[in-house]
């Protein structure tokens, strides 16, 4: 079987791929999967952390979830979009790790933005994903 999905990071452009991610995605035509927001709430109610490296824990945890839902894995990922409330680099720089440790070394083209809110007060991050699903 041929890769669904192939990631390439052109010497034009700076090299993504040495902070864990990929310049482009070039995805073969299939089904796919969008998968919504995903934040720090969990399945019981249990509180939000306060800290944004935790969030982004159980956030990587509920794509995981998601992933699972759709027979899909890190590797089919596309693009990963990130919204961090007060996005600094210092801020940038906690939430990296955890953030890319989400796709087990697959480099799905990834977009971070910084934003004022997100759907509650106690929440910092938030991630959505566009996936290939397998065959």
């Amino acid at each position: 079987m041929t890769n669904s999905i192939v990631r390439l990071n052109p010497s034009t452009l700076p090299n993504a791929g040495e902070m864990g991610y990929s310049q482009i995605s070039i995805v073969e035509p299939g089904r796919m999967a969008y998968i919504s927001g995903q934040v720090a709430w969990q399945p019981h109610g249990e509180p939000v952390p306060d800290s944004l490296v935790e969030q982004m824990r159980l956030v990587s945890k509920n794509a995981r979830s998601a992933l699972d839902a759709v027979g899909a894995k890190p590797e089919h990922v596309v693009v990963a979009r990130v919204y961090v409330v007060g996005l600094t680099p210092e801020r940038l720089e906690q939430l990296m790790p955890p953030f890319i440790a989400t796709f087990d070394g697959a480099q799905p083209c990834v977009t971070g933005v910084g934003v004022e809110a997100l759907a509650a007060p106690d929440l910092q991050v938030e991630m959505e994903l566009v996936v290939r699903l397998p065959h």
